[in-house]
């Protein structure tokens, strides 16, 4: 039984009771981590809030120092955190990694960057007035990481935030908790000051108060659903905090008649089972141009057949894993039972795999439904699981008013080999990022916002990092 605790002001603090850690591949109690109790908690901001004070006026190359010994420190450890990341999360082994691996890169670049933050000379409005504006880090960030990739995006917050000066706390999932706590131990292993990096782990009502009423935290960062953005968005008008908010998707991918079609049908199934369906930008609802449609849902539903189901650390590494807990297994139960209801057809999976060796872990069969509508729930709800809707359109302008058709607006795909058909289509969705037959639309290097209620800001790119810095307009008088 692995125990884990919180780290305050450099300090591993045991707090009160536990929370337990599933391996959702048994459905086994495999850790525990311990409560933060409400002193705790206000320690970890106050402390955090002094540490900022030092932080915050080091120079940008000792900042990058630091985070470039931590991306290594990060990458040395990789195996071992991605071995506790695939036990808690269900994902295979090597995504694992790749995750953690990602993550290191994540330091390096906002490490990079950091040392690049600029102001202005904006012109004067009088001849003996002169005006500077600066940039300056927004002070203590609370930082919530997401259940589905535990490390890379949590490191998508701490990483330009601590490039930019601030101090961050961060909260790991209750599911996943371990391997965002052992990368907060990796950063903090390279050096960084006491209080600079916090991690606690406990009661989300009891944290989520204290965070939102304490003036001392500046800024929210979160990765999670639209309904817990939307509280997030009500809780902050008590001290009027900033928020970074990458909230829920609901991706269309449309396939039209001139696309690769052998391409089109691949990265279709890849980007809808891939960690069990349980990614923002999973694929749930495909429109494919009527005369292909028959031969695609075909196609799709043969390459979905050979998927294999396991757990994290099968032989051979298998295509779909675990869903992360029960709650996840019984929600894809009811997508599929209301698809059912209102008409749809399910030609693969639907229910629970009847295979012996997967039956005490939280599987459920990659599903395919056809002749679904839009009033269906998996049409308008995130199913955040391993099943997906297909549909036809007739016209360009009908695939992108279905797409449009949700309130979520985060990735969308497109399948063509128009260049023009595609750039008018990526022009008129209402999506933040728009992948043209490619299903890596996050980068690094370019910005990743939300539209509508996929969310707030920005992560990712020089963009990401602006979010964790302020302006501030010095105006001097001169001779």
């Amino acid at each position: 039984m692995l125990l884990y605790h919180s780290f305050i002001n450099g300090q591993w603090e045991e707090g009160e009771g536990f929370i337990e850690v599933v391996d959702p591949s048994t459905g086994e109690v495999f850790a525990a981590v311990s409560k933060v109790t409400p002193k705790q908690l206000r320690q970890a901001i106050e402390g955090a809030h002094q540490a900022f004070r030092s932080w915050s006026k080091r120079l940008p190359v000792e900042r990058t120092r630091l985070l470039l010994k931590a991306a290594d420190l990060v990458r040395s450890r990789a195996k071992d955190i991605a071995t506790l990341l695939a036990r808690e999360q269900g994902k295979a082994f090597p995504d694992a990694e790749r995750e953690v691996l990602g993550a290191a890169d994540c330091l390096e670049y906002y490490a990079c960057l950091g040392m690049n933050i600029l102001g202005e000379i904006p012109p004067s409005n009088a001849p003996k007035l002169r005006s500077f504006a600066i940039r300056q880090p927004v002070g203590v960030v609370f930082a919530v990481a997401a259940w589905n990739y535990p490390v890379s995006l949590i490191s998508w917050k701490v990483a330009p935030a601590l490039a930019a000066g601030c101090t961050v706390i961060v909260k790991p999932s209750r599911e996943t908790p371990l391997s965002t706590i052992e990368f907060v131990r990796a950063c903090n292993d390279a050096g960084l000051p006491e209080g600079v990096l916090n991690v606690v782990s406990g009661d989300n009502t009891l944290i989520s108060e204290e965070i939102f009423s304490n003036p001392l935290v500046r800024l929210v960062a979160l990765t999670g659903s639209t309904a817990t953005g939307k509280e997030f968005i009500q809780a902050s008008a008590k001290t009027v905090k900033r928020l970074v908010l990458e909230l829920g998707g609901h991706s269309p991918f449309i396939v039209f008649g001139d696309a690769n079609f052998d391409r089109a049908v691949k990265d279709g199934v890849r980007r809808a089972f891939r960690n069990a369906g349980q990614i923002c930008n999973s694929v749930n609802r495909i429109f494919v141009e009527e005369p292909i449609k028959e031969k695609y849902v075909e196609a799709f539903v043969a390459e979905t057949k050979k998927l294999r189901l396991g757990g994290a650390f099968d032989t051979p590494v298998p295509d779909v894993g675990p869903m992360v807990n029960e709650a996840g297994v019984r929600r894809m139960e009811e997508f599929a039972r209301d698809a059912e209801e209102k008409g749809a057809r399910i030609l693969c999976g639907g229910k629970r795999p009847s295979d012996p060796r997967l039956a005490k872990g939280f599987y459920f069969e990659p599903t395919v439904v056809v002749d679904v509508t839009l009033e269906m729930k998996l049409m308008q709800e995130e199913p955040f699981g391993p099943i997906v809707g297909i549909d036809s359109f007739r016209t360009i302008d009908e695939a992108i008013e279905k797409a449009n058709s949700v309130p979520y607006g985060l990735v969308a795909y497109v399948y063509t080999e128009d260049v023009r058909k595609a750039f008018y289509v990526a022009e008129n969705l209402e999506w933040g990022s728009v992948a043209i037959n490619n299903i890596n639309p996050d980068s690094l290097y370019a910005p990743y916002p939300g539209w509508k209620e996929s969310g707030l800001g920005v992560e990712l790119g020089w963009h990401g990092l602006e979010e964790y810095l302020e302006w501030k307009h010095i105006k001097m008088g001169v001779m």
